[in-house]
């Protein structure tokens, strides 16, 4: 069979796509355009997708031979799922193992924006010199005991509240579409309506998974209902948050700070205003960025790409109804 995969994975995945019954087409050149993107996926039966176009209508009607999408990421929000799965094709994820990396990423970004660590070591880069001591400038706060609110309590939330307790003692609270007993006897989390989150939440981080509706839920309104001393914490998808909302709510001093490693677009333009606030810590989309999550979400994809080929389920599929 012939399957497109679209950038080099790590080997554990190459490896296990290197197979006489796998005719791979790989371009040579990582960032190619929609046309070209879509002229290799026309001669294949399969692809693995590495943060290229959206997967829909349009994309199914140019490229009828594929028949199996396994994506090199957590998010699906690329896909339309209900689309193909009326077309009988099952897609599929890499869950779990980025869930600890990325936790991490949502503890450190807490942690650099409640110190002002970015803004403070830019200040070192650009050679400010600290000429006396000022007990009033530039001053952090600490985390101890705060209420950490989740948006989107799943696996990778669950890390970030295990961090968060085992750190700094934070009570758990949380707001999902519907609730999750087994996290709330696991962490002592208790479940509130997503006013009541943001109401009580001294950190709140965004975990959930991304859809058209939550396309810029986070904006001037909800950031009025938050905590003067709150942190906006975003690892998830940049749509949840309208960042021109987010730089005012920050200038009025209606929320504290905002760590985001994801941004709408991507990457974040140099001239956002947000990147000149010294409450704001920005990265670029990092999350997994680790050898350890790197190497497990190659192994899933490319096994969900052999799965395939053999004629069997796709074993993280997102869709399962396509095979009934």
């Amino acid at each position: 069979m012939k399957i497109f995969i679209n950038k080099l994975i790590p080997e554990v995945g190459m490896q296990l796509l290197a197979r006489p019954d796998i005719d791979l087409l790989m371009p040579e050149n990582p960032e190619i355009s929609y046309d070209e993107w879509i002229s290799y996926c026309q001669q294949c039966d399969a692809i693995l997708n590495i943060g290229a176009y959206k997967i829909d209508a349009k994309f199914f009607d140019l490229c009828p031979s594929v028949k199996a999408v396994s994506l090199f990421s957590v998010g699906y929000d690329q896909v339309d799922l209900p689309e193909a799965t009326r077309r009988g094709i099952p897609v599929s994820n890499t869950p779990d193992v980025l869930s600890k990396a990325t936790s991490d990423i949502s503890f450190m970004l807490m942690l650099m924006v409640s110190r002002l660590a970015s803004f403070q070591t830019n200040q070192v880069r650009i050679g400010v010199r600290f000429k006396y001591f000022n007990p009033v400038a530039n001053l952090g706060q600490e985390l101890y005991g705060k209420t950490l609110g989740i948006f989107g309590l799943g696996r990778i939330g669950y890390e970030m509240a295990i961090k968060c307790q085992g750190a700094y003692d934070m009570p758990i609270i949380y707001h999902n579409r519907n609730r999750h007993p087994e996290m709330e006897e696991k962490l002592g989390a208790k479940y509130v309506s997503f006013e009541e989150l943001l109401a009580q939440s001294d950190v709140l981080s965004i975990h959930a998974n991304y859809s058209p509706e939550y396309h810029g839920l986070f904006n001037k309104d909800v950031f009025s209902q938050m905590k003067e001393n709150a942190i906006l914490v975003n690892t998830a998808r940049g749509g949840f948050v309208n960042e021109l909302d987010l730089d005012d709510a920050l200038k009025a001093g209606e929320i504290w700070g905002a760590g985001l490693d994801v941004t709408d677009p991507e990457p974040m333009l140099p001239d956002n205003p947000l990147l000149k606030q010294e409450r704001v810590c920005v990265l670029p989309h990092i999350g997994s960025a680790t050898l350890e999550a790197r190497r497990g979400m190659a192994r899933i994809a490319a096994e969900n790409i052999v799965a395939f080929v053999q004629g069997e389920k796709l074993k993280t599929c997102l869709n399962p109804e396509v095979y009934s």
